[in-house]
């Protein structure tokens, strides 16, 4: 019998557009935990998660391309909240809002480079929530 091991956690990632690593927070939660597969979500129809490497610029970067590809001014039938909230509910189809990631030893199984960034354009909900949940292998 399978048993799943869960958590809970809020990110503050304010009133503008952001990329906010959840790297160090995720293994915190996860550090008395063996090996298997954690599983990543946020519950929101307005984020999503990526990995990527982070404090070389490419955070900007990557807000910069999400701007470009779904310009906060282009007219979206879904126009309620502010302005640019359409492309806000587009996001998550670019960028899943889940993550599926090996656990050993109680670490995540990541490159060298590679963070756990939570993505989050929607300046209307400065406060997000990240659930975890991990499957012993």
């Amino acid at each position: 019998m399978w048993t799943m091991w869960t958590a809970n956690f809020s990110v503050e990632t304010g009133n503008r557009p952001a990329v906010v690593d959840i790297t160090a927070r995720v293994a915190r939660e996860i550090a008395s935990l063996g090996d298997g597969l954690l599983h990543i979500f946020v519950p929101h129809a307005t984020a999503g998660l990526a990995l990527m490497e982070t404090g070389s610029g490419s955070e900007a970067d990557l807000l910069d391309r999400l701007r470009a590809l779904l310009p906060p001014d282009a007219p979206y039938r879904h126009a309620h909240g502010s302005p640019g909230h359409g492309r806000d509910h587009l996001l998550p189809a670019f960028l899943s809002p889940s993550l599926v990631l090996a656990v050993r030893g109680g670490k995540l199984d990541l490159g060298t480079w590679q963070a756990v960034v939570l993505v989050d354009t929607n300046v209307d909900n400065p406060v997000r929530q990240v659930r975890l949940s991990f499957i012993a292998g």
